[in-house]
């Protein structure tokens, strides 16, 4: 059986974290299906196309990886379990894992029918900088009937937000760098 992590992100810009995120995954799972979303809890800055084609060049930059990593913006939506739904029509037969930053532990309860998304899939909680895995909150989920896990990875102590608010290049990889400055994103740059 086909073991897929879905990892779906707002990626306002794709930082080295993200790409840090996809290399531990493509090394633990047999493919790695990659997405840029709009948040409906965050407002965005940038258009979504743009966040898509960042994070291709993203997973470009880490080729040769483990295992396949693919984009997938067909599977982008505000409701994650619209999103597992079109995975599960792509790969009915594969076992998959949803990845999400420990920073949204305590928010899945409050996910559109949350108890239907734990029924197709399992968590994987990615610890992120600053924001340690809520034990109540995974305990929560699992009372709810999530299968959930913690992956044993610290990414690197960047955030998008870090770029946004004071242009703090080094949490981008070169090829996001050089994209955002072709493209003129981002306030900070147009001062």
């Amino acid at each position: 059986m086909l073991n897929i992590a879905l990892f779906g992100t707002s990626a306002d810009p794709p930082t080295a974290g993200h790409q840090a995120i996809i290399r531990w995954l493509s090394q633990h799972y047999d493919w790695v299906a990659v997405w840029a979303s709009n948040n409906p809890f965050k407002s965005h800055q940038t258009p979504l196309e743009h966040r898509v084609a960042m994070l291709r060049l993203l997973i470009e930059d880490l080729e040769p990886y483990q295992n396949p990593i693919g984009l997938y913006p067909e599977l982008s939506s505000s409701r994650t379990l619209e999103t597992v739904e079109k995975a599960r029509s792509r790969w009915p037969e594969a076992k998959l894992t949803l990845v999400i930053g420990s920073d949204l532990v305590t928010q899945l309860p409050r996910w559109y029918r949350v108890e239907d998304l734990l029924q197709q899939v399992q968590l994987l909680v990615i610890p992120r900088p600053g924001c340690p895995v809520d034990e109540a909150g995974v305990e929560t989920l699992r009372e709810m009937g999530g299968e959930v896990a913690i992956a044993y990875l610290e990414p690197p102590a960047v955030s998008s937000t870090a770029y946004r608010e004071k242009g703090d290049t080094k949490v981008l990889p070169p090829p996001i760098e050089d994209y955002i400055h072709r493209e003129q994103l981002y306030a900070w740059q147009k001062r």
